[in-house]
């Protein structure tokens, strides 16, 4: 074996062992950074922070939940990750390879979608259901002829639950939840590996998020589909997840195994979260303490130095206000972001 590549290896060996690499990784995101420029006067600007510094990976078949306060960034992670907003900074790596140039990005954009938060705004008006979910397929050209494209279609149709006879209607015909399938459809169209599923359920009624829950379990075990599942509602959450990621200001401050997020937050902002969870039983949820937190979310225009979360941590110390905490791995799969973290 050369020099060469016994240092590969070598290299390859770090990777794996820091995290960094793993074969099992679908999506690995690295140091994900999204600035916004905002106006403050006269061709005056200062970046708003929406995303700073935010690593995660995601396996394949794999649902990594990722929720947080309105306003955390949650959205922006997925939109910047597909790239529908360009990164600021950090890597972006699918199966494997980076995604740096615009024929990865066309090839990323072959394997990976997005399903919109609203029903209503994501679907063209003017444009029949038919057109709404070939489109994709007219982009890509994964289709020969009229009558190919008119069953992939019909098939993209029946695997969200529609009629045939829906083809030639308009979005506005449908309910909210028949919409959201149309929207899920148009994903399905390119046979993605990948989809960021932007608070999918959170515009619907409660008796149509469970029927669109269960359909995005089906279709994941039946196209093997690997989810980033961004949410608020955390019982959602739970039951769709295998992981958690919890976000504040625009920083990843806990992840680990669902269950463990539930059962043992360790972050005192996840443990705010976790504690607000309603309990379908009344003697349990009577035991339940709820933390409520003081003060409001600070401006991310205006973050706070140090920890962003120490202007409402009941635990915060002079270290917190100077210096930001590493995002580092405290028990085997559980990584949070907290000085105090072996204290409290």
């Amino acid at each position: 074996m050369t020099d060469e590549k016994v240092l590969q290896n070598e290299t390859a060996q770090d990777d794996l062992q820091s995290g960094i690499v793993d074969k099992n990784d679908l999506v690995v995101v690295e140091h994900l950074k999204k600035y916004f420029d905002i106006s403050t006067g006269l061709f005056k600007t200062k970046p708003l922070k929406a995303v700073d510094d935010v690593s995660f990976s995601i396996k394949r078949g794999e649902t990594l939940g990722l929720v947080g306060e309105s306003g955390c960034g949650k959205t922006t992670v997925g939109r910047t990750l597909l790239q529908l907003y360009k990164p600021t900074a950090g890597k972006i790596i699918y199966d494997g390879k980076e995604v740096k140039t615009k024929a990865d990005l066309h090839e990323f954009r072959k394997k990976s979608t997005i399903v919109f938060q609203d029903p209503y705004s994501s679907l063209n008006p003017r444009m029949t259901v038919s057109d709404i979910i070939g489109e994709p397929l007219d982009i890509h050209h994964m289709y020969k002829n009229a009558e190919e494209r008119r069953e992939k279609i019909l098939e993209l149709m029946a695997h969200v639950g529609l009629n045939s006879e829906h083809a030639s209607r308009y979005a506005h015909e449908f309910s909210g939840g028949q919409r959201q399938r149309i929207g899920i459809a148009r994903s399905l169209a390119v046979n993605p590996e990948f989809i960021v599923c932007d608070e999918p359920v959170s515009a619907l009624d409660v008796s149509i998020q469970a029927q669109v829950i269960n359909m995005f379990d089906e279709l994941q075990e039946k196209m093997g589909l690997t989810y980033l599942f961004i949410a608020h509602d955390l019982l959602v959450v739970r039951h769709i997840s295998d992981r958690i990621a919890v976000m504040y200001l625009g920083h990843m401050v806990e992840l680990a195994d669902a269950r463990e997020i539930y059962d043992h937050p360790l972050h005192p902002y996840s443990r705010a979260l976790m504690s607000a969870v309603p309990m379908p039983d009344p003697k349990t949820a009577r035991e339940n303490k709820r933390i409520t937190l003081q003060g409001d979310i600070p401006s991310p225009l205006n973050a706070p130095s140090g920890c962003p979360f120490r202007t409402r941590c009941p635990y915060a110390t002079e270290q917190c206000a100077c210096e930001r905490p590493k995002f580092e791995e405290v028990e085997k799969g559980h990584f949070v972001a907290c000085h105090r973290i072996k204290e409290i």
